[in-house]
């Protein structure tokens, strides 16, 4: 018997199993993959860490008007993911040993609400069954794959994969410019790779100050990223997008291609269903506590459909 189930060891899951393990409660936390979740292994944290290579490039090749020259400034990007490699590796030693420290029970597998019994909510992972007084839900979020004609039958990244690659692409075209794609947009184009967005709003990185965003845009222009706002892509072959732009349909060609429209709340496939938990649009139903609709249910990060950025 457990005071508390965690289902999601990302952000919100581990920070609350930290609290939980401080205050005494006995706590299990359960992953179907990794210690930190989206953000710590793919998101957050790995683009931050490449982005900071980036920087130092940048820096680097603009050295000559502090007095600091680099002529022969070159770069290895495999070494860059192997450092961002090693920086994931040892952040997630981080969390399991404060997962440790505070006594949390970590189960790694695929976690699965059967129900409610007489003492609890019964969860069933790696064929042993875990009853828990009250439930926190944070399986947070995946990158959104949107209707396109021909999507599913090319090769393409989310900020999954893209993360892995160990050379710089040639050319990159990216569909969706939020916040993912002008993070990869920015990082790839200081390496020299031809990159073009493609956008459906009329200005980038919507929900963010338009000023912002246009002055943003700006600067990308001038490291050579190319934007096509009010664009809808209908149509994806390989090393071929077609796209409708005021009214005309216009195309591109591509060596690698990027998807990242937005993501959505994992939802499925944990039992949810089996809950009576009240789910919305975007995710699950809650109050400013983050309470559920159902006593000692409650539900905390990417998975309530908020900003979905961790």
């Amino acid at each position: 018997m457990y005071d508390l189930g965690i289902i999601g060891a990302g952000p919100a899951g581990y920070v609350a199993a930290e609290k939980a393990g401080k205050n005494g409660l006995k706590t299990v936390m359960f992953d179907k993959r990794f210690l930190g979740g989206v953000c710590l292994n793919e998101g957050c944290i790995p683009t931050k860490t490449l982005l900071y290579s980036a920087k130092i490039f940048d820096n680097a090749k603009d050295g000559s008007k502090y007095g600091i020259f680099a002529d022969k400034l070159t770069f290895d990007y495999s070494l860059m993911v192997e450092r961002k490699n090693k920086v994931v590796k040892k952040l997630v030693a981080g969390i399991s040993a404060k997962m440790k420290a505070h006594n949390i029970e970590v189960v790694m597998g695929e976690a699965y609400i059967k129900g409610k019994s007489a003492e609890g909510y019964v969860i069933n992972c790696n064929n042993t069954e875990y009853i828990c007084k009250n439930l926190i839900i944070a399986t947070g979020s995946e990158a959104l794959i949107p209707p396109i004609k021909g999507l599913d039958k090319v090769k393409y990244y989310t900020n999954r994969e893209i993360l892995e690659i160990k050379e710089v692409p040639s050319n990159l075209a990216i569909i969706g410019g939020g916040v993912i794609g002008i993070e990869f947009a920015s990082l790839f184009s200081t390496f020299g790779t031809k990159v073009t967005i493609i956008e459906m709003l009329d200005e980038i990185l919507p929900g963010i100050d338009r000023q912002f965003s246009a002055q943003l845009r700006q600067e990308l222009i001038k490291k050579g990223v190319n934007f096509y706002l009010n664009s809808k892509v209908i149509n994806v072959s390989e090393k071929e997008i077609v796209f409708e732009k005021d009214g005309k349909n216009e195309s591109l060609t591509y060596e690698k291609l990027l998807v990242s429209v937005g993501r959505k709340a994992n939802l499925t496939g944990f039992g949810l269903e089996n809950t009576g938990v009240e789910v919305m649009k975007n995710g699950i139903k809650i109050d400013n506590n983050c309470r559920t609709n159902i006593p000692n249910i409650y539900a905390a990060g990417d998975i309530t459909g908020f900003s979905l950025l961790a």
